[in-house]
């Protein structure tokens, strides 16, 4: 319709010329009239000019439009990935570059600021940058995609400081089918909620759950091959052959295998030993609106057949069963976890006199209740109450009279507290959290956090 426009308006512009070369004066001299005819001509090839120009503009900005169109349709559709630039064009309107429809790339980001004072020794509160992650998806075309996601943790990393950064995930995943996917690389391994959920507008509480966090060692990531399924029942399912713990790193005169006997041996796709690798498999059923039951196992040794290592034929299982109801407004979330590590006797005993030797068994749960108070267009507040249960030390496996450790009691935590979001992406955060055991530890927390 435009190209016909263009044409009509050269055709009277021409019309228009010839009539003023006719209606020029019969009786004016051949010089006079050669000079106007010269002007008409130049006038002509001027106004020619200005309706390419035109066109071409039209051609871009209707380029542009169809790319931007059919990239808002894929963005409706389900599971589609949004673009970061549809077309770029070169400055001027020489030409325009449009991205194949099927290659589309997005960045994502979360972050986290938060502000811990404790009850009883307001000395030590503290404010701290959390976390800072940056995620990079690419799709190639219809079918495969890369996903990397970079994490910085507390503010600042380098050899003096107690920052980290490091790569959270990196791989690559195909579509073999629809409802079947592969894919190979450094990935979170399907465990409870948080896991494969952890940006802080996905969860409540200021901190992540104490059962999440010490006995799933949140966020925690292997590298390895996946496979993954859904069905139109819902009933989806993951299965995997991966890398798994070391623990030749358990350092058994430090607190860190107390705090979490996973976190203190995962290697993170860091130089990950590979003798002894490890599978996973996790189940989740969505059957009923707002429902979801589901569980995970992930299993392997974790010795690799390391020289002078007594304990090279000790196991590591770890498994879960989880539960969450979210009908409308209110949100209910149960969850259980329990790890063990089998053969560690003979290795303990080369721990006698340190104060954490290798745990046979660990183990934790939590109930957990929200009720979504208030929402309008722009805000919502949500308050909740979680109560866990959990033990990083349930058990150790079986040492001569008076030279091990014994087991500890089960810490006791309740979090009360509210969720305050400003649209979908940012929620600002309050809670106050009591321990059982020690009473020392109660302590105020406030958040801020964002993801997109």
């Amino acid at each position: 319709m435009k190209k016909n426009i263009f044409i009509k308006a050269a055709k009277v512009t021409t019309a228009a010329l010839i009539t003023g070369l006719f209606a020029a004066p019969v009786h004016a001299g051949e010089a006079e009239l050669l000079q106007k005819i010269e002007k008409l001509a130049a006038e002509l090839e001027a106004i020619k000019s200005e309706l390419a120009a035109t066109r071409k503009k039209t051609e871009v900005v209707e380029q542009k439009q169809e790319v931007m169109i059919s990239n808002a349709a894929k963005a409706q559709s389900p599971g589609a990935i949004a673009p970061l630039a549809s077309a770029a064009s070169i400055p001027g309107t020489d030409s325009v570059r449009v991205l194949p429809q099927t290659a589309q790339t997005v960045i994502s980001s979360y972050g986290e600021i938060n502000y811990t004072r404790p009850r009883e020794a307001s000395n030590q509160a503290q404010t701290d940058v959390g976390r800072a992650v940056i995620g990079i998806t690419h799709r190639f075309n219809e079918k495969t995609k890369m996903v990397a996601e970079f994490e910085w943790e507390h503010a600042i990393a380098s050899k003096g400081d107690n920052g980290e950064a490091a790569v959270e995930q990196l791989y690559v995943e195909h579509e073999i089918k629809p409802g079947l996917s592969g894919k190979a690389g450094l990935f979170l391994i399907p465990a409870g909620f948080l896991n494969t959920s952890h940006e802080p507008t996905a969860y409540y509480g200021v901190h992540r759950n104490f059962v999440e966090t010490a006995i799933i060692p949140s966020t925690w990531r292997e590298v390895g091959l996946g496979l993954s399924g859904s069905h139109d029942n819902g009933l989806s399912w993951d299965l995997g052959l991966t890398t798994g713990f070391n623990l030749t790193k358990w350092d058994a005169s430090s607190g860190d295998g107390r705090e979490s006997p996973l976190g203190a041996i995962h290697q993170e796709g860091q130089f990950a030993k590979s003798r002894d690798l490890s599978v996973h498999g996790a189940v989740n059923w969505r059957g009923v609106p707002g429902l979801l039951l589901g569980g995970s196992v992930f299993t392997g040794k974790i010795g690799h057949a390391t020289t002078d290592f007594a304990a090279n034929d000790a196991r590591l299982t770890l498994w879960d069963l989880h539960a969450r109801y979210n009908p409308g407004k209110l949100d209910l979330t149960a969850l259980y976890a329990r790890g063990t590590i089998s053969n560690t006797s003979d290795l303990n005993l080369t721990f006698v006199g340190q104060p954490n030797p290798v745990p046979s068994a660990f183990a934790g749960w939590y109930l957990q209740g929200a009720y979504q108070l208030w929402k309008n267009e722009d805000y919502s507040l949500t308050p909740f109450l979680r109560y866990e249960q959990f033990n990083t030390a349930k058990s150790y496996a079986f040492v001569p009279l008076g030279l091990g450790v014994a087991a500890s009691p089960d810490e006791k935590v309740t979090t009360f507290g509210a969720s305050f979001k400003i649209g979908e992406g940012v929620v600002l955060k309050a809670d106050y959290q009591k321990f059982k055991q020690d009473s020392s530890r109660d302590r105020f927390n406030l958040g801020a956090g964002y993801s997109f």
